[in-house]
């Protein structure tokens, strides 16, 4: 099943997608059930999440029993004013970095492990809103990405049964400030205890940049359309992505090309932070060059212009333009 978070006539649904290309309500859904089920009010994406199998379940029957009737569906589906993200206020968005196994040859030291960061879900947007770029930010270039949202709570989840936790799939940009992350790199000596003298320390170079502006910036995560639940994705580790900006294909890459598969980072990020229902976990960046050799890296929002499209096979394709606000980093030090 097809589901969004998306804006009607002044009200935010949750919304069924139609094979037509329309959207249903939810909870208008259930009216075709005789008798209608009793049902907490499905107001966001997390009502829906919550129920579990069992809600999805109902919800599959509905939409089969609306099918039966096409001129009660036509009178009740409709096209968005607005998209938001499909979990529009998730506790947590884990984004992996370097998962590319075309970026294994500019590693010069890498763990063996998946690598994550955080994202702040004040950095959503949802399709066809608007990246918004300021000329101080420096650079800024799409990560299109495959991501999971999370239906059950994982904790030290093994990686058999890391798929369990899984409740869907959706499409995330995760949008990235490469000038910001170089003007916030430090070039300095880490203090450590010694390893052969604990009472004693030893000073180790090391270079280290922190990810809250240059990942986490406003509209620096674009989630969506859809949430696609699992049951209708076979492998999410062998799904087809494309990315294009203004037009040009920059990225045709597949998810097969994961150094960690979707199963192995859900449970590496469940043996150090608790996932919830709603969280996001994105898998990192599908950016081998298109057949034109043109890469996400040539994909300067300040220099080339939108709009942003992203595509995943199954889970449709996320569109967003790119506004450049006209802003000067406004006086922050204390005078």
């Amino acid at each position: 099943m097809k589901l969004a978070s998306v804006g009607r006539e002044g009200r935010d649904v949750v919304g069924v997608g139609l094979a037509d290309g329309f959207v249903i309500e939810a909870g208008a859904l259930l009216d075709w059930l005789d008798p209608r089920p009793p049902v907490v009010e499905l107001t966001t994406m997390l009502d829906v999440i919550r129920g579990g199998n069992e809600l999805l379940e109902v919800l599959e029957s509905a939409l089969g029993a609306a099918n039966l009737d096409p001129e009660g569906l036509q009178a009740q589906r409709f096209t968005p004013d607005a998209w938001h993200p499909p979990v529009r206020a998730p506790g947590k968005i884990c984004a992996v970095a370097m998962n590319n196994s075309a970026s294994n040859d500019r590693k010069i030291s890498a763990p063996d492990h998946p690598a994550f960061f955080l994202k702040p879900a004040s950095c959503l947007i949802g399709h066809r809103q608007p990246i918004r770029v300021r000329p101080y930010y420096g650079s800024v270039h799409p990560e299109p990405e495959l991501a999971a949202v999370i239906g059950a709570t994982a904790r030290d989840v093994p990686v058999g049964r890391a798929l369990e936790a899984v409740y869907g799939y959706s499409i995330f940009n995760d949008v990235t400030g490469n000038g910001m992350r170089a003007e916030d790199m430090f070039h300095y000596w880490a203090v450590y205890a010694k390893k052969d003298n604990p009472d004693e320390t030893e000073r180790v170079e090391q270079h280290l940049s922190y990810a809250a502006r240059y990942k986490g910036s406003d509209s620096f995560g674009v989630l969506g359309p859809w949430l696609v639940t699992k049951d209708e994705v076979a492998d999410p580790d062998d799904l087809e992505v494309r990315c294009r900006i203004h037009g040009e294909l920059i990225a045709e890459d597949s998810t097969r090309y994961y150094n960690y598969k979707v199963a192995e980072v859900i449970s590496f990020i469940s043996h150090f932070q608790t996932l919830h229902p709603g969280d996001v976990v994105s898998f990192g960046t599908a950016f081998k060059p298109s057949a034109s050799r043109k890469s996400i890296h040539h994909a300067n929002f300040q220099t080339v212009p939108g709009p942003v499209e992203v595509s995943i096979a199954g889970l449709g394709t996320q569109q967003n333009p790119v506004v450049i606000e006209n802003k000067e980093l406004g006086q922050w030090r204390l005078r």
